[in-house]
């Protein structure tokens, strides 16, 4: 069996470095192993990930997907990912056969799907497809051309390819969906669907679980959290760092009394004669008390999530990644993670003789559930 390389090993210990997992959070995966692949390969191909696709797409073969098989999800991907995306993955799944038949490696080619009939009507068995999936007659008459796509050729064309159960290509969608940013209408639609198509709750409810194990925990997150709306669970996890860069650093112990909630703290320069710069990690709602620097002020520049900075007397200012304060000296303010999201940012103190931080009282709930 092919390892997983030194590249996916170092992404997955990044995942666990910028955010603490609660293995007791995610449900028993009842995917089987190669459900588990489709949902890997599939979320690797929406994100362009070519390299990870890659290891992936060497896994799913040395544990039973077919080459066919594989080539038909990348191939339905299209209609959601784009023609680059998919185009782009399955020049990766070509170049992995080239590969693996060089070291002498004969992969199943597997089913394609049989030939259509004659008399095949797409728009009539599209329609009857969509129908099904979205749980009633679907018709978008704002854009009619669009209509027709989606029945005839999505529903009808693609769907009618018989070597992909439809539980099966709506769990490539699903999974697809969960690795693209800010489309969340659709992956919630196509939670539905997958119940609708076969899916069971429990396999559905399994694939955060993958995501977080096999592609990252913003995919496992976006998934989770279109999941738990569809089946209207409670949900109160923030959203994680994406794309987290800098080490998240140890349990900021040593300050841990002038904060509510959780943060960590990497110091990234601190030496002789030098800037201290720190990365700071808040968790969901964690902020610290108010306090003034006293002489020798502080530059905070946000780099993930979403925070919040407060002066004394006036409104909270939301931040955002790329965003900078310079707090000036004497002046009392805090600052935060949102309620949903981690936050994260540098903090750089200017230097000056006799600088001192002064803590004070806390923010407390009733101000802090104040804030949007």
């Amino acid at each position: 069996m092919r390892t997983i390389n030194k590249l996916m090993a170092a992404a997955l210990l990044t995942v666990a470095a910028c955010h603490p997992i609660n293995a007791q959070q995610n449900m028993e995966n009842v995917l089987n192993q190669r459900q588990q692949h489709i949902v890997a390969i599939t979320c690797l191909e929406a994100k362009g990930d070519l390299e990870n696709l890659s290891t992936a797409i060497h896994t799913g073969l040395d544990e039973g997907l077919t080459i066919n098989e594989i080539k038909e999800m990348l191939s339905q991907l299209y209609a959601y990912t784009g023609f680059p995306r998919s185009l782009n993955s399955l020049g990766v799944l070509q170049q992995v056969l080239a590969e693996r038949k060089a070291k002498g490696i004969i992969d199943e080619e597997g089913k394609d799907a049989d030939a259509l009939p004659e008399d095949f009507d797409a728009l009539k068995e599209g329609t009857a497809v969509q129908t099904r999936l979205s749980g009633g007659a679907f018709d978008y008459t704002f854009a009619p051309a669009t209509d027709y796509y989606l029945k005839a050729h999505l529903f009808g064309d693609i769907f009618a390819r018989n070597n992909l159960t439809f539980p099966e290509r709506e769990l490539v969608t699903v999974s697809a969906l969960s690795g693209i940013k800010d489309v969340e209408p659709q992956l919630k639609a196509h939670v539905r669907g997958a119940k609708n198509m076969g899916l069971t709750d429990a396999e559905i409810h399994s694939i955060p679980g993958v995501l977080l194990q096999k592609v990252g925990e913003t995919e496992a997150y976006r998934a989770k959290k279109a999941i738990a709306e569809v089946y209207g669970e409670t949900f109160a996890e923030g959203a994680p760092i994406e794309n987290c860069i800098f080490p998240k650093g140890e349990p900021n112990a040593a300050y841990a009394k002038y904060f509510i909630g959780n943060s960590y703290l990497a110091e990234l320069a601190n030496g002789e004669g030098r800037l201290p710069v720190s990365n700071v990690t808040f968790e969901p709602r964690c902020r610290n008390n108010w306090h003034i620097h006293h002489r020798g002020g502080q530059i905070l520049i946000c780099i993930g999530g979403r925070g919040w900075y407060q002066e004394w007397g006036k409104q909270a200012q939301e931040l955002h990644p790329g965003d900078v304060v310079d707090i000036p000296t004497e002046v009392k303010h805090w600052h935060g993670a949102a309620a949903n999201s981690w936050f994260q940012h540098i903090a750089i103190g200017v230097p000056a003789e006799g600088a001192s931080a002064e803590w004070l009282e806390q923010v407390t709930d009733e101000e802090y559930n104040k804030l949007k």
